[in-house]
């Protein structure tokens, strides 16, 4: 009986010490970091670690959130589903301008975090921030171009492996690529010079923006193998592109996508020059359509998705005949974030997909 005791005191003890032990991992950058296994409070610092925390359940784990992710919650479906979220401590103003900062480090130390999730933050001055306030940073990306790419599912993989949600990252990583390949196969048959030309606008970069800026790597037509105008423009291996007025008059493309985020300011700009908005024949023709915010602090994954089949059934009717905007996106936003948020979406921005009317006045 004594020999039985003692086994189960040295199991018991063995496993605490298993269950303690760090964990090695390398992130986005290389760095070899060692972490808590299945930490208990975390931070994110960043553009898109939130949401992708919010992706994997991990939302309890939170020790506090930047403050622009309390006081901004619009067009970002993961924010929207976890109102909660602004009971939690600030760790720093957060935003655009935060981006390869310094975080509040005073304000850090008071939630006492075991792990620092961080992305786009240069190596040395994560090495530095990590040894002032002796908390593990692990960096995270969704990618070069700052858009979508695989990168990301390496940090939804690398996030998982930390927090022991390994089968949710996976789960999420088989959602969108099954997607992806879905709205592709639909796509694939159709011949160039069957397809319309298509400009979208207005999409976010470091803040709102207007008629002018653009993607050529914008992932919801590039997973329809829609014909993107603005991947003619040079722009040094940018994904983002600030297309000039006049040429894209010149350019006039048959089909433009307004992306929510930068709608208002295409509407004020549109009131002080509106015999240019209608040289366009896109908005003469009412084939000017309303998508939702794509990039707000780094590429809505599930939103991308939504206007991607959005974009289809306006691009293809025939391939997307079985597609209902509405219903697909809250059918992606549930599963990604738990809650059918679409209504909260089409109360902020419109339908999604509706065709853009012209403020009057013009």
């Amino acid at each position: 009986m004594k020999k039985i005791i003692l086994f189960l005191i040295i199991s018991i003890c063995f496993c605490s010490n298993a269950f303690s032990e760090n964990l090695t991992v390398t992130d986005i950058t290389g760095r070899q970091v060692s972490v808590p296994n299945n930490p208990e409070k975390i931070i994110c610092i960043g553009p898109g670690t939130l949401r992708l925390i919010s992706y994997l359940n991990a939302q309890d784990k939170l020790a506090g959130i930047e403050e622009m992710e309390k006081i901004r919650p619009e067009g970002r479906p993961y924010r929207i589903a976890n109102p909660n979220f602004t009971k939690l401590p600030s760790i720093g103003p957060g935003g655009p301008a935060a981006i390869n900062k310094k975080p509040d480090m005073e304000a850090v130390l008071k939630v006492a975090p075991d792990i620092i999730f961080a992305s786009y933050l240069a190596p040395l001055k994560a090495d530095e921030i990590e040894k002032s306030l002796n908390i593990p940073i692990v960096i995270i990306s969704y990618g070069i171009s700052s858009t979508f790419d695989e990168t990301v599912y390496k940090s939804i993989t690398l996030i998982g492996k930390i927090l022991n949600k390994q089968t949710r990252a996976s789960e999420i990583i088989h959602y969108i690529e099954a997607a992806r390949k879905d709205l592709q196969k639909r796509a694939s048959n159709i011949s160039d010079n069957k397809k319309p030309s298509v400009y979208p606008c207005g999409i976010g970069y470091r803040g709102a923006r207007g008629i002018e800026s653009s993607e050529k790597n914008y992932i919801p037509l590039k997973w329809i193998n829609a014909k993107n105008i603005s991947e003619k423009i040079p722009n040094f291996k940018q994904s983002h592109v600030i297309l000039n007025k006049k040429k894209l008059l010149l350019l006039n493309p048959d089909i433009i996508f307004i992306d929510g985020g930068g709608k208002t300011l295409i509407e004020q700009d549109i009131l002080k020059k509106t015999n240019y908005y209608k040289g366009l024949k896109a908005f003469r023709n009412k084939k000017a359509y309303i998508l939702f915010p794509f990039n707000l602090y780094i590429t809505n994954i599930g939103t991308a998705l939504a206007n991607a089949y959005t974009a289809g059934k306006i691009l293809y009717p025939k391939e997307f005949n079985d597609i209902d905007p509405e219903k697909k996106t809250d059918k992606i936003y549930t599963f990604l974030t738990g809650k059918p948020v679409y209504k909260d979406m089409k109360k902020r921005y419109g339908k999604i997909g509706q065709t853009y009317k012209m403020p009057q006045g013009e």
